[in-house]
């Protein structure tokens, strides 16, 4: 474990050979599931290059310099952090160059360019890559083909292919792995979140490697509606109007503001997501799911009559609705096409 940071010593080593050799990129990309670390390590690995106690190429900052401090605290001056705001569907065009009246004096873009305050870099951060839009993009373009000297760039998003092909064709991609079960079901207790650590591994298991998600996913009631929504989804024909409400129930108790909303969405749809790929797999011949519960519902489902087709076609309908989650599309609008759209292709062939 590398300063609190979990499985991700292999990228650690990655970074410590390419400081040995003096060969460090000026444009990262890192990539990988939400919640496993990611950001975390972009934030101590700016540490580890603006550390005022020891060398970069350790990559060991001592934590405890005015730098080290300043980074952990988010005010050092030759550090730059630009993220989605919450209230915005993109990364808004103004954090990279400055608003209208200040355009290329103010931004990430005009600041990386500035001689460093206090070391011998200077690093930005862009959280939320997957958020940038062609505008801010095409923002990003000149820093990106001419990087200042001694400058480092760190984009963080889950996958490159939802990058532009202008950012990833300019950046070093660095993939992260999801935790192993046993360190989330570990964090889980250590952290509070789940008293008993035999819950804990039997979330960690439904996790993917991922802390946000076992997180949500330690909430009983929320799990319990799991059991529901996948019960609703295994069974024939689909009620599209009550699964429909009672979807939109589950967002609306997440709570007025648009993240957890948005948070909560991603979450069921990937209920339906991961019901649907299993059924396509078993359809397709595979062994049942290692989950008891979902091979249960996978089995009555196959047994009511989904065909593969109809079950790939919902399987492809959920990853389009996930898809819009981050759009700005109507919650209400998007849940009942969704169902709709399911109970459709659940219907018996006559009835399509």
């Amino acid at each position: 474990m590398w300063h609190s940071i979990e499985d991700h010593d292999a990228v650690v080593e990655r970074f410590r050979e390419t400081l040995a050799r003096g060969r460090l990129a000026s444009t990262f990309l890192f990539v990988g599931p939400a919640g496993i670390g990611k950001r975390a390590f972009a934030i101590k690995l700016a540490q580890a290059l603006l550390c005022q106690e020891r060398p970069e190429a350790l990559l060991n900052p001592c934590e405890r310099c005015p730098a080290c401090l300043q980074v952990a605290a988010g005010t050092h001056p030759d550090l730059e952090f630009v993220g989605k705001p919450a209230d915005k569907s993109f990364i808004p065009v103004a954090a990279f160059i400055g608003d209208k009246e200040h355009r290329m004096h103010e931004g990430l873009c005009h600041k990386i360019g500035l001689k460093p305050f206090m070391g011998g870099r200077k690093v930005a951060i862009i959280d939320d890559a997957d958020y940038l839009n062609i505008e801010g993009a095409n923002a990003l373009l000149k820093t990106l083909e001419e990087p200042p000297p001694r400058s480092v760039l760190i984009l963080i998003g889950t996958s490159a292919d939802k990058q532009l092909p202008t950012i990833r064709s300019r950046s070093q991609v660095v993939r992260f792995r999801p935790l192993a079960e046993e360190t989330v079901a570990r964090l889980l207790v250590e952290r509070g979140i789940v008293a008993d650590p035999e819950e804990a591994r039997r979330i960690a298991s439904y996790s993917g490697g991922s802390m946000a998600k076992a997180a949500e996913l330690a909430d009983a009631e929320l799990w319990a509606f799991r059991g529901e929504l996948l019960g609703s989804l295994a069974h024939w024909p689909i009620d599209a109007f009550r699964t429909a409400q009672s979807v939109s129930s589950s967002i609306d108790a997440a709570g007025k503001d648009a993240p957890p909303r948005r948070a909560r969405s991603r979450l069921l749809i990937g209920f339906a997501i991961d019901f649907f790929r299993a059924m396509v797999r078993r359809l397709d011949g595979d062994l049942p799911p290692d989950h008891p519960d979902l091979a249960a519902l996978v089995e009555q489902a196959i047994k009511n009559g989904w065909p593969e087709s109809a079950a790939l076609a919902a399987l492809e309908r959920s990853l389009e609705t996930l898809s819009h989650v981050d759009r700005n599309a109507n919650q209400a609008t998007m849940v009942e096409s969704w169902f709709d759209d399911l109970a459709a292709l659940a219907a018996p062939v006559g009835q399509r």
